[in-house]
């Protein structure tokens, strides 16, 4: 990068203003990781001081039956393969009952895009569950699940999101993004919900008091000016709406695990390479000095590692998700040594490793339990960077 762009960026960062979409362009371009690095550490100290959140969640699939093939997800199965599956309403509510120990506070809720199951399973679901565990916080479907509903029901998300509410419903879930620009999504999306109705839908929840995450799934086709055009509509969104608590980079992935029926159902694998540990390290870095409006920016430590996610706590991250226990969308285990499960003593140890202060939180980010950062008589004890 030419020395005098990285002084104005640097000059833009100090002084607080808003980066343009050539700044994100330019700061992907630098291969100069350490600084971007440094830049979005700032920007993370200055929101979010020494804290990284995390939560005590479970994960929540109901069914893995789906009408769309989108290009990269292995997740999806269609009515009467081998392993397709549906829970019916008792079922989930005993599944999730089991989870309820270790003091969860939030149940995390996506399900395939089910061609026959009627839209009052769902309402129901959310009541159902409500009753079994009224100190949970329900965070359910994606934009595209809501979209979904409005075929089968005939209701308009407004309606929909009405009745969910009523029945418990605390946050939507901030799937279905991807990519919005179209010249990358109609290569990789096999549904109808795009940029202009998950916005549409992300912005009637924010009208009607629920505070959403939102998403982006990087390392795939798309290039660097994708991952910033992206990033800017959600950013003008939120200048409209001010209801992102988090934005989450998710990182793509091969078909490691589901491929064991002996089907690949990933069409992109063949020609991608997943995203190596520096490129998540930049994109949570440009997405954090992007993103000025929204509080938080977290690492799902499932889909990075955890080693990439404590070093993206360095580069503008200050969320680690939660315990997790069971994350069927999907998950690199077999390559990687990634854990199905982390519990609250394994959050903690990790985030002081990385050399930050953890702190439990809800699914409003309201701070549940403060804890000790890292000991700081302990010369090996990490310490997060000054800035």
């Amino acid at each position: 990068m030419d020395a005098g762009l990285k002084r104005e960026l640097e000059a833009k960062v100090h002084a607080g203003e808003r980066l343009t979409r050539e700044d994100g362009i330019a700061l992907y371009e630098s291969d100069d990781l350490a600084w971007l690095g440094g830049l979005a550490h700032e920007v993370r100290t200055r929101k979010n001081g020494d804290v990284v959140h995390f939560n005590v969640n479970r994960h929540l699939n109901m069914t893995n039956v789906c009408t769309a093939s989108c290009a990269y997800c292995s997740f999806q199965r269609k009515p009467g393969e081998k392993d397709a599956y549906t829970m019916r309403i008792e079922e989930a509510v005993r599944l999730a009952k089991a989870m309820e120990n270790d003091n969860l506070t939030e149940l995390h809720i996506v399900n395939g895009l089910h061609p026959n199951l009627p839209w009052r399973y769902y309402p129901r679901s959310l009541s159902e569950l409500k009753k079994a565990l009224p100190n949970v916080s329900l965070k359910a479907f994606t934009a595209t699940e809501i979209h979904h509903f409005e075929t089968i029901s005939g209701l308009s998300a407004s309606e929909i999101l009405d009745e969910l509410i009523e029945a418990g419903l605390e946050s939507l879930t901030g799937g279905g993004a991807e990519i919005f620009d179209w010249e990358v999504r109609q290569h990789i999306v096999d549904h109808r919900t795009h940029w202009e109705d998950w916005s549409r839908i992300h912005r009637l929840a924010h009208e009607k008091g629920l505070k959403t995450p939102c998403t982006m799934l990087y390392g795939h086709i798309e290039e660097p000016r994708h991952r910033v055009d992206h990033v800017l509509r959600l950013r003008e969104l939120q200048d409209e709406t001010g209801g992102f608590q988090v934005f989450i980079p998710l990182r793509y992935q091969h078909d490691f695990v589901d491929m064991q029926d002996g089907k690949v159902r990933n069409k992109l694998q063949a020609r991608t390479t997943m995203a190596t540990g520096a490129e998540a390290l930049k994109t949570f870095a440009v997405s954090r000095l992007l993103f000025d409006n929204v509080p938080h920016v977290k690492c799902f430590w499932v889909m990075h590692g955890l080693q990439t996610t404590q070093l993206a706590l360095q580069h503008g991250a200050d969320d680690m998700d939660g315990s997790v226990v069971e994350y069927k969308i999907t998950h690199d285990a077999d390559n990687y040594g990634t854990p199905n499960k982390l519990t609250r003593e394994d959050l903690l140890d990790l985030i002081r490793d990385a050399g930050f202060r953890p702190v439990e939180r809800n699914t409003r980010y309201e701070a549940i339990r403060e804890y000790p950062g890292p000991d700081p008589d302990r010369r090996e004890s990490p310490q997060a960077m000054r800035v």
